[in-house]
């Protein structure tokens, strides 16, 4: 059966999600809170992930570039009573591959996560040892250490270790980190990387490195 991860903070919801997925045929893996979330998900390697936008911990945005940055690429679905166009945007660029707003039909929901199955890449190793992004506690850790981190910030690292050795294109980095329609000048945009930066300097972190012209790379 597949495994189906569900990070969604309302019990009743919770449960009713539970009974269908499992009724789907799917082994769902349930949890309440993000942090919850990148504890379960990691050890399960879901093949697809439902995730609500609106959790206590954390935003569920953040949540997924946080998944995404730690290995894990299976396809999500995001759920959220959050149906505006500036919100949507926001969460495809946050990594998200669906979209379905609250309140839904369970037939509905069933048949994107069919299409999103169908798509889903081989399980990948994930991060390993190497520093995880903690969008409950909004900073980067590794170990004992622990690195706060704006919600900019945040939101162009996320973006960045989701796609390890791969240059991500400045418009991607304003798209991810920055509210849909805002304004950003090139220099804004390296002002924030070198501040990322000069945080990580003393976990002797210096993945980021510069593609002249283009954007960035974490490596």
């Amino acid at each position: 059966m597949p495994h189906v991860g569900v990070c969604e903070d309302d019990p009743a919801l919770r449960s009713v999600l539970t009974r269908a997925l499992r009724a789907m045929g799917h082994d769902p893996v349930v949890v309440a809170t993000a942090a919850e979330a990148l504890r379960a998900f990691g050890r399960a390697r879901p093949e697809v992930m439902v995730l609500d936008i609106g959790l206590p911990d954390a935003d569920g945005r953040d949540l997924c570039l946080a998944l995404r940055a730690a290995g894990l690429d299976a396809p999500v679905l995001f759920l959220t009573a959050r149906d505006a166009m500036h919100d949507k945007i926001a969460g495809f660029e946050a990594g998200a591959d669906d979209y379905l707003t609250k309140p839904f039909d369970l037939d509905e929901l069933r048949v994107r996560l069919d299409a999103l199955l169908r798509r889903t890449p081989a399980p990948s190793a994930g991060a390993g040892d190497g520093p995880v992004l903690d969008p409950a506690r909004h900073a980067l850790v590794r170990g004992d250490d622990e690195v706060p981190l704006t919600p900019t910030e945040f939101r162009l690292l996320g973006r960045l270790m989701a796609e390890p050795s791969a240059v991500v294109r400045r418009n991607a980095l304003v798209a991810a980190a920055w509210p849909h329609g805002a304004i950003v000048s090139d220099n804004t945009l390296d002002s924030y990387v070198r501040r990322i930066r000069k945080k990580l300097e003393p976990l002797g972190l210096t993945d980021i490195s510069t593609v002249r012209g283009v954007g960035y790379r974490w490596q």
